[in-house]
C-alpha cells in the first residue's frame, strides 16, 4: 500500500510503499551522520523511494542528486517525492553493478548507500521480491556497493553508509579494496550501556590511513525516552 508522510507538520513531504522500501530509522541516521556542502554532486547507490536523497537536500538544499535504483516501482515514487517538493534529482533505473555508459567515472563528491545487510542465508527472509533485495546481497554485496562507489567518486571524494557492527570487518575490506581508506566510524547504541545496533561509517577515495572513532550516537535517554540527538534528526523541534 502506498504511502504520504510528512517530515515535520507542514514540511516535505515522501512517499513510500509497504511492499517496496518503507522508512527506517537507519535512513534518518545516515542522513544525520553524513557532511555536505553546498554545490556538491551527490549519488545515492540503491535509493529505493528516495528518502536518504530528501533528508540530504532538506539539510544542505545546493546538492546535485543522482539516484540509483533498480526496481522502477520504487524509482516512480523517488521521483513523486521529488516533483512534490518542487526538488529536482536525476532518476537512474539501473543496477549498480553495470554503469558503464550510465554515470561518468570519477564525477561524484559523495555517493551515499542504506546497503543491504545479510549477506546470502542469513537474516530473516521477508515476504516481497523488493524487500529480499533491500535487505540481503540477492541483488548486489557490500563489495559491490563499494566498487560502484569507487569507481563514481573523485579523488578526494567520500562514500557514506550505515550497516550492520557484525559486518565491520567486511566493510572496511570491501571499502579498501575499493580504494576508499575508512576514515570516520560512529557507533549507533540505545544507551551507553547497550551493544551497538548499528554503525554509521564515511571513507575518502584515495585518503590516508587514520580511523577516527566518533562518541556512539545514543537513541535513549536516561529516563528511556528519545535522545535530544534523535530528535533533531526526526526534525521534532521544528
Amino acid at each position: 500500500m502506498q504511502h504520504c508522510d510528512r517530515l515535520w507538520p507542514g514540511g516535505p513531504v515522501f512517499f513510500y510503499d509497504d511492499a517496496l522500501f518503507p522508512p527506517v530509522t537507519d535512513t534518518f541516521l545516515l542522513s544525520a551522520f553524513t557532511r555536505t556542502k553546498a554545490g556538491e554532486r551527490v549519488c545515492d547507490l540503491g535509493a529505493g523511494t528516495g528518502l536518504l536523497g530528501l533528508l540530504l537536500m532538506i539539510r544542505q538544499g545546493e546538492l546535485t542528486l543522482h539516484n540509483v535504483e533498480l526496481q522502477p516501482a520504487a524509482l516512480a515514487l523517488a521521483e513523486k517525492t521529488m516533483e512534490e517538493n518542487n526538488l529536482a534529482a536525476h532518476q537512474h533505473c539501473a543496477d549498480l553493478r553495470a554503469l558503464n555508459g550510465i554515470l561518468p567515472a570519477g564525477n561524484f563528491d559523495l555517493v551515499v548507500s542504506n546497503p543491504p545487510y545479510f549477506a546470502q542465508g542469513h537474516g530473516y527472509a521477508p515476504r516481497s521480491d523488493a524487500l529480499r533485495l533491500a535487505r540481503g546481497e540477492a541483488g548486489c554485496t557490500i563489495e559491490e556497493v563499494c566498487a560502484a562507489a569507487g569507481r563514481l567518486l573523485r579523488w578526494g571524494g567520500r562514500l557514506s553508509v550505515v550497516y550492520r557492527p557484525e559486518r565491520l570487518c567486511d566493510l572496511l575490506w570491501a571499502m579498501r579494496q575499493a580504494g576508499i581508506e575508512p576514515k570516520r566510524l560512529r557507533t549507533v547504541q540505545s544507551t551507553p550501556e547497550a551493544a551497538p545496533s548499528l554503525l554509521l561509517c564515511e571513507g575518502r577515495r584515495g585518503g590516508k590511513p587514520g580511523l577516527s572513532m566518533e562518541p556512539p550516537l545514543l537513541l535513549k535517554n536516561a529516563d528511556g525516552g528519545d535522545s535530544e540527538e534523535l530528535h533533531a534528526i526526526y526534525f521534532r523541534s521544528r
